[in-house]
C-alpha cells in the first residue's frame, strides 16, 4: 500500500472521509458497518471460561460459550499527521514519522446464547456483551523494510489493552478465509476425549443449527458463495509480532490471561447484478486465553482460542463528530 505525500498541514482531527487516499488501506472504512438490517445475526463467538461445575456433574472446570450477536463498528473522526519525533541518521534533516490515526467505536449485543455444561449465566437476547473503542494506525511514513504498516490499538472493559501490527494486502477477487484451529492447545486434540465434552456438544448439535465451534470459519466461507467480490482489502493484525503484546488487570491475569490476539479483516467491494457496487466487511479474531496446566507435557498454561467471526455490510458513509473537541491545529510536543 501506499501513503500519499503529506502536505505541510499541521496536526489536525476532522471527519472521516470514504475515499480519502491519506487513511491509505483503511479509506473504505469511514462511517457506520453493521448486521442490521441486511445481514442479521451474522456474527458468531465462542470462549471457553473456567467454571466449577454443579454438584454430581463432573467434568472439567471450564464451560464452553457460544453467542449468536448484531454488531455496529463505527469510523468516525481521524487524527492527521500526528508527529513521531526523531533523527535521520543519515541525513542532518529531522527525521519525523508522520501517522494517521482513524478512531472506532464497536459495540456488540446477543441475539442468543448457550453454553456447556450450562451454567445458567449465558445471558438474555440483547445483552450487551462488548464494547471496544480503538484507534487504527496507518504508519506508512517512515519505516523500515519488514516492519508493520498499520497497527491497531483496542481498549477493552474487561481490563485488556492490545497494540497488534501487521500489514495490508489487496487481492482481485475473494478473499481466502483461513481455517482456524479453536480447539484448546496444550491437551489432547481427540474429540472423543472427556476433557473436550463441551466442544463435542457443540459439534454434534451446532448451535442455532449452524455454528460447530470446531470449524469457526466455515460460515465466513459460506458467506462468500454466490457472492461477486470483485476485490478485498485485507488488514491483518497480530499481537505477537515485535513489539505487539497485550496488558491485563491482576485479575485477568490469574483466572485467564489473554495473551495473544490475531485478527484479520476482509474489507470487500461487491458488483451487485444489475451492476451497482456495494461494501462488506468479515473478520475473523482468535483471542489466546491462558489457564490451567498443560497435560501434554508442553511448558505454561492451557492456550484456549476465544473466536469471534462476523460479516457485516456498510450502512452508512456520514459520520457525525460533533461529540468531539476541536483540537488546536499545531502540536508543540
Amino acid at each position: 500500500m501506499h501513503l500519499e505525500p503529506f502536505t505541510d498541514e499541521p496536526r489536525h482531527l476532522e471527519a472521516a472521509r470514504t475515499g480519502d487516499p491519506e487513511l491509505g488501506p483503511f479509506q473504505l472504512l469511514p462511517g457506520t458497518w453493521a448486521n442490521v438490517p441486511g445481514l442479521p445475526g451474522r456474527g458468531w463467538n465462542m470462549i471457553a471460561l473456567p467454571f466449577s461445575p454443579p454438584p454430581g456433574v463432573g467434568g472439567p472446570p471450564f464451560r464452553l460459550l457460544v453467542n449468536q450477536y448484531n454488531e455496529e463498528l463505527k469510523f468516525q473522526l481521524v487524527d492527521k499527521k500526528i508527529p513521531n519525533r526523531g533523527i535521520n541518521p543519515a541525513d542532518p534533516a529531522n527525521g519525523d514519522q508522520r501517522i494517521i490515526a482513524l478512531d472506532y467505536e464497536q459495540a456488540i449485543s446477543q441475539i442468543a446464547a448457550d453454553d456447556f455444561p450450562q451454567s445458567g449465566l449465558a445471558g438474555d437476547p440483547d445483552l450487551a456483551i462488548h464494547h471496544e473503542p480503538g484507534l487504527l494506525l496507518n504508519m506508512a511514513d517512515q519505516t523500515f523494510p519488514g516492519e508493520p504498516t498499520i497497527a491497531r490499538l483496542a481498549t477493552i472493559p474487561h481490563g485488556d489493552a492490545v497494540l497488534a501490527m501487521g500489514n495490508p494486502s489487496v487481492l482481485n477477487g475473494p478473499p481466502v478465509i483461513p481455517t482456524v484451529n479453536a480447539l484448546p492447545v496444550g491437551v489432547s486434540q481427540d474429540l472423543d476425549s472427556r476433557y473436550l465434552a463441551a466442544y463435542k456438544h457443540f459439534h454434534d448439535n451446532l448451535f442455532r443449527g449452524l455454528f460447530d465451534p470446531t470449524d469457526p470459519t466455515a460460515l465466513l466461507k459460506a458467506a462468500n458463495e454466490g457472492v461477486n467480490i470483485v476485490r478485498t482489502t485485507v488488514l491483518e493484525f497480530d499481537s505477537t509480532v515485535e513489539r505487539g503484546g497485550i496488558n491485563n488487570i491482576p485479575f485477568i491475569v490469574r483466572q485467564a490471561n489473554a495473551s495473544e490476539m490475531k485478527a484479520t479483516f476482509f474489507i470487500q467491494e461487491i458488483e451487485n447484478e444489475d451492476g451497482t457496487n456495494r461494501l462488506r466487511l468479515q473478520y475473523v479474531q482468535d483471542v489466546l486465553l491462558d489457564f490451567f496446566p498443560r497435560t501434554d507435557g508442553g511448558p505454561g498454561r492451557i492456550k484456549w482460542p476465544h473466536v469471534s467471526i462476523n460479516t457485516m455490510e456498510k450502512v452508512s458513509d456520514v459520520v457525525d463528530t460533533s461529540s468531539y473537541a476541536r483540537m488546536p491545529g499545531q502540536d508543540t510536543l
